[in-house]
Order: C-alpha cells, then sequence, then structure tokens
C-alpha cells in the first residue's frame, strides 16, 4: 500500500478543502483514504453495500472483475486447479506460500488428525427435526464447537489461531456428513478414515454404509476437490465480510465461522447453485432445449416473475474464470462417469443462445461459476439441500484464513459503521392518552400473521385427524375446524 499519488481534494459548501491521501494497491488501483475525514472535519460517507469502499487490506485474494482474473496469492486459480491439490491451496491461503514436501505432509497430517469431533455433537445433531435445513444445524454445530474448546479464545495467541483454524477445516466435512445421514438420510453416522484424502474422505463419510464395502470413485473425488479450490476465497464477499466483522471484536474463530454460515445461508449468497438447478428443472419441464428462445424472452421481460438464474456476477464485469473451469470440468466428469444429463444439454445451449444474444452481452450478462458446479454436485450424488453445505466446507478454508489476517494485524480495530440516519429527531414523549395508532402497516401485519396462525393450526388439526381415522379404520368425513 503506497501513498505516492497528489491527494484528492473535497470541498463541501464553500468550506476549506480537504485534502486526502491517495492509497494504491499492487496492481495500481487507487483508493481515497478517508480513514480521518469523520474525526477531523465531522464529515461521513454513505456506501450501502460498499460499493465502493475498502473495508480491509488484505494479501490473500485479488479479483480483477473486468479481465476475469481471480488470483489466490498471487497464483493464478487456472494453475492451482491443474498442478495442486486441497492442502496445498489449503496451505496457502492460510499461510501465504506454497508448502515445500515436509510441510505439507505435516499439514496434511495435522488435518487428518483433527476429522474426528466430540459424540455429543452427534447426539446435539439428532436432536434437530429430519426437516431441519443443514444450512442452520451446521450453523449451531460450528459454533458449538467453541464449547468444546475454550482455548480458542485466546485469539492473539498464533499457535492457538493455527490450531483453531486446522479444527474447522478439518471437522467441517465431518459435521456434514453427520448432518446428510443423521437427518437427511435416518442412517448411521459414518467416521473419516486416516488413508483418505480430504475430498475422499468426505465422499466415504458421505455415501458409504457399515452394511458393505465402499470405494471412492477418484474421478468423483478429483471433480470434488476442484470445486472445493474454486470456492475456498472471493475476496470481501458478503460472509467472508462477516467473520471478520465477527473476528474484529475478538470472538472465538467458531463464533466467527458460524456467523460467516449464517450469512451464506442467505439466498441472495450460498444458495445459488441450487437456484440453477430448480431454473434448468423448471426448464425441462417447459420442454427443454426448445424451449429456451422463450425463457430468454421472459427473462428479458421485467414483469416476468421468471430469472435467469446462474448469469452474470456483482464482481465479473467479463466471464468467471472459475466458469470456465467448471464448465470443463462438468463435461469431463459426465463422460468418464457415462453420467447422461439432460440437465446438462439444456445448460450448455441456455449458455450458447444466453452468449449469441445481444440483451444479455450488452449487460456482461456470462454464466458464473453456479452455472455448471450444480450438474457435478448432482453426478456426485449430493442432494440439493447440502449444496450450500459443499460451499461451506470449501470456503472455511478462506474465512479461517482471513480472520487469522485480521486478529493478526497490529492496531486492528473493532468494526463500527456510520449510518446516515432518516428517523426522527428530538421530541417530548407523550402519554397514553394523547397517543393516536402506532402504524397502518403494524395492525394490518398484525391481523395477517393471526389469520395464517388460523389456517397452519386448522391444517394441522385436519392433518390429525386424518391420521387418526386411518388408524381406527374410520372413514366418516370429519368438517373442518377446531374440534
Amino acid at each position: 500500500m503506497s501513498c505516492s499519488h497528489p491527494p484528492a481534494v473535497l470541498s463541501i459548501d464553500g468550506c476549506p478543502a480537504i485534502e486526502l491521501p491517495v492509497l494504491t494497491d499492487a496492481f495500481g488501483n487507487k483508493f481515497v483514504d478517508i480513514r480521518m475525514l469523520y474525526a477531523e472535519h465531522k464529515v461521513c460517507t454513505f456506501d450501502p453495500g460498499f460499493m465502493s469502499t475498502a473495508s480491509c487490506t488484505s494479501k490473500i485474494t485479488y479479483i480483477d472483475g473486468d479481465a476475469g482474473i481471480l488470483l489466490y496469492r498471487g497464483y493464478p486459480i487456472e494453475q492451482l486447479v491443474e498442478s495442486a491439490c486441497f492442502y496445498d491451496v489449503a496451505f496457502l491461503l492460510l499461510h501465504g506460500e506454497l508448502p515445500n514436501a515436509i510441510e505439507k505432509e505435516s499439514f496434511r497430517r495435522e488435518i487428518t488428525n483433527h476429522t474426528m469431533v466430540h459424540e455429543k455433537i452427534a447426539t446435539m445433531l439428532s436432536s434437530f427435526n429430519h426437516d431441519s435445513d443443514p444450512m442452520n444445524v451446521l450453523c449451531g454445530a460450528v459454533g458449538a464447537l467453541a464449547a468444546f474448546y475454550p482455548e480458542s479464545a485466546n485469539v492473539k495467541d498464533p499457535a492457538m489461531q493455527i490450531l483453531a483454524c486446522q479444527r474447522l477445516i478439518a471437522k467441517m466435512p465431518t459435521i456434514a456428513a453427520m448432518i446428510h445421514k443423521i437427518l437427511l438420510k435416518g442412517q448411521p453416522v459414518v467416521y473419516p478414515k486416516n488413508n483418505l484424502s480430504f475430498a475422499e474422505n468426505f465422499l466415504y463419510m458421505l455415501h458409504s454404509m457399515p452394511t458393505e464395502p465402499y470405494e471412492v470413485d477418484p474421478v468423483k473425488s478429483k471433480a470434488l476437490e476442484t470445486i472445493l479450490i474454486l470456492h475456498m476465497d472471493h475476496e470481501q464477499n458478503a460472509s467472508t465480510s462477516t467473520v471478520r466483522t465477527a473476528g474484529s471484536s475478538q470472538a472465538d474463530p467458531f463464533s466467527a465461522v458460524s456467523a460467516g454460515i449464517g450469512s451464506l445461508n442467505g439466498p441472495a449468497h450460498g444458495g445459488a447453485n441450487v437456484a440453477v438447478m430448480k431454473m434448468l428443472l423448471e426448464i425441462q419441464k417447459l420442454g427443454g432445449v426448445d424451449a429456451i428462445p422463450v425463457i430468454l424472452e421472459r427473462a428479458k421481460d421485467k414483469s416476468d416473475p421468471f430469472r435467469l438464474m446462474g448469469f452474470g456476477h456483482r464482481v465479473y464485469k467479463n466471464y468467471d474464470p472459475r466458469a470456465l473451469i467448471m464448465r470443463k470440468v462438468t463435461g469431463e466428469v459426465l463422460a468418464r462417469l457415462d453420467y447422461e444429463d439432460p440437465l446438462l444439454e439444456i445448460a450448455m445451449e441456455l449458455e450458447k443462445a444466453a452468449r449469441e444474444d445481444a440483451y444479455f452481452v450488452s449487460r456482461s450478462l456470462y454464466p458464473n461459476v453456479d452455472f455448471y458446479s450444480g450438474i457435478v454436485l448432482c453426478a456426485l450424488g449430493i442432494p440439493l439441500e447440502m449444496y450450500t453445505v459443499i460451499f461451506t466446507i470449501a470456503r472455511v478454508v478462506g474465512w479461517c484464513a482471513q480472520w487469522r489476517e485480521y486478529v493478526g494485524e497490529a492496531g486492528a480495530k473493532i468494526t463500527r459503521p456510520r449510518q446516515l440516519y432518516q428517523g426522527s429527531v428530538r421530541r417530548e414523549f407523550v402519554g397514553m392518552e394523547a397517543r393516536t395508532s402506532a402504524s397502518v402497516d403494524y395492525e394490518e401485519m398484525t391481523s395477517r400473521r393471526t389469520v395464517e396462525r388460523v389456517v397452519t393450526e386448522e391444517r394441522v388439526f385436519a392433518s390429525m385427524r386424518s391420521l387418526l381415522r386411518s388408524r381406527s379404520g374410520d372413514s366418516t368425513p370429519t368438517p373442518i375446524g377446531r374440534s
């Protein structure tokens, strides 16, 4: 970070000009330094969503959205996917350099030795309803790990930082597989095996049964490893910023990562590949490839609720480099597994049609990584409910690296954004006898909730009566209503 440019000059309402330092990053991009703007001049900036604001300095990941470039610690993502394995890239993000042979083996051994979780975690997972959202359960389970490792609260100890990060990376796939077995399948938990790689271990825990041997398909494990590497980190996205914000209060890393999982669970962030799969299934129902011209016209119509999922990206204004890799991997995986998926044909034709359509080209709406990753996950036998969980298994590496970078900074401050207040100015308290209705919206909302609650109760009562009739053999219909 250098400050060799002339300062920026800010003039407000004829007041004396304010000079602000101009910083540059490693690639020469300019940033106006406003850190002292409020302290010295009582002026704040307004930037919802941080569209033009850098909230931190970082050495971990770099994105050039216009050029379609993604670098981990300076290494192009294409080279890492081609030549490195999970342990190489995870070590790189955490420590800043690729490991030598001794470091890699030591790191692999540490991760492998931390894959087991306390049996009480499995007991806790069993207490959730069978239809609980896996991401909500994962969020609770990861947060609970802090209770098993209270020493992780010492966030300023570098050795404890590394140990906590290794535990998080190692235990995430174990907990994820447990959630799949306990909640989605109702099957016995399968424990990790130390002779398997990271991706192999997860597939083994996910799909194997104690009643018969299970061999992990190397094609599937390589495809999963590629997905994990592609999703490990992606600069200051919503969930990563959440982890940094939680970490800024010196919260333990398990709590910080749990907060990140909550952010990732939002449909606008981690659920994109699920939305793509649902869209492709909808197109298939409408006629498959033949329906694509109609689908594209619907996507252009702002009055139509249909949305073309998996196209465009907030950061990439060119092609998402991860999408290019996933497009190749998808074809290779389906060919080598002899897996015929009509959704792939729809996806390929949809991409081709969109790239030839002036509407989408002019808006730089190219396929992103989520467009293809869902198809590969489907071929790996992973249900839709687990897609965002897979995202989490990968992203926890980046979260740990970002958290460790933040808490290791000298003079790191707790995150405390300003706000542009638009509420009432100071006013005097009003007694009950002088108050009018607080809000028509509040009354309507309360009334609507009451109706929804009654309707839900009626459905529950109806289901219970139906169940009791079926058990007693009584086929006499019962009027809908409370008994």
